[in-house]
């Protein structure tokens, strides 16, 4: 049988996930699902439409969904489900200001999922990221490593564009890192980061390392001011799509993703920021990773921070 992934929220950032899932046509199936009659048969009938164009064979299907779990059928025998459903903030809102109505949503979602879909590996992008991956995972009572989210990954490489941007040197010559929740408690790991195989300490100074940490925890948010009626979406696209393919690939990518912790960094019993080796089943291992005394400290307060958050999801 053929690679199935499915995108629930076929918004803007459900819509460009899923073009970048069947572009990399490594699925057979891609299917796109949303509560809004039509819109996601709508893409669907466009994006095959594109297929001679960009050459790939991945067939989209467009489902409309009910808030009972109508529809979800379609997802059956998904391999990855990429959970993209829910509210996008708007100027002034902070992550956390979507908590009591992304909860409802997400919970429906998951519980779909596990009903339709119950070996997929799924992954959550809905705000605020850190708290809807641990409600995903209790509402649709998956392994802990089959349910991840993607934030790492978008930060990381908001950290690395304007590494770049600042030195004037190509993207690729820059490595970065961030660890921790996706929000105030973001850990930036300069320890990590180099420039054209040099440490970012030598190539720029503590200051405007400093700036540049600031630039990318609010990167979302600036985003969303500058757009007035939305948020981000091609480079929070890129990140899931990326890590839906490394678990149909098998790769053991080693990624910056939302994953559970268990030991690793005297850290224990919470969903948070972390780089963990991706495959077929999900996290396969989170990646302990060198980290110097203010960095471990400053992850270890991230994950108090955050399990408190995720405690509060519980009963939503």
């Amino acid at each position: 049988m053929g690679k199935k992934v499915t995108v629930v929220g076929a918004g803007f950032y459900g819509s460009t996930t899923a073009q970048r899932l069947a572009e990399y046509d490594v699925f057979d199936t891609v299917v796109i699902t949303d509560i809004v009659a039509g819109r996601p048969a709508g893409l669907a009938l466009d994006l095959n439409q594109s297929r001679p164009v960009e050459d790939f064979e991945t067939t989209v299907v467009g489902v409309t969904t009910g808030p009972n779990g109508e529809g979800y059928e379609a997802i059956g025998g998904s391999d990855v489900v990429v959970i993209t459903a829910g509210l996008p903030r708007k100027p002034g809102m902070s992550r956390m200001d979507l908590l009591a109505t992304n909860a409802r949503i997400v919970r429906q979602v998951a519980e779909s999922v596990a009903r339709h879909a119950p070996d997929a590996v799924v992954i959550v992008v809905s705000n605020p990221l850190d708290e809807m991956t641990a409600l995903a995972q209790l509402a649709s009572g998956f392994p802990k490593g089959r349910v991840l989210g993607q934030a790492g990954m978008l930060d990381t490489a908001r950290f690395t564009n304007f590494v770049a941007e600042a030195l004037r040197v190509p993207v690729r010559s820059v490595r970065t890192l961030t660890l921790g929740s996706h929000g105030d408690t973001m850990v930036p790991v300069p320890s990590r980061s180099t420039v054209e195989g040099r440490p970012l300490r030598e190539a720029m100074p503590a200051r405007q390392i400093e700036e540049l940490v600031d630039k990318t925890r609010n990167g979302g948010a600036e985003v969303v001011a500058l757009l007035k009626t939305g948020s981000a979406y091609y480079a929070p696209s890129a990140a899931a799509a990326r890590m839906a393919k490394a678990v149909a690939e098998d790769s053991g990518a080693v990624l910056p993703v939302c994953a559970w912790v268990d030991g690793e960094y005297g850290i224990s019993g919470v969903y948070l920021g972390v780089e963990a080796e991706i495959g077929a089943g999900g996290v396969r291992r989170v990646v302990e990773t060198e980290l110097d005394a203010d960095e471990l400290a400053s992850l270890r307060a991230a994950a108090e921070a955050v399990r408190a958050k995720q405690a509060d999801v519980a009963d939503m």
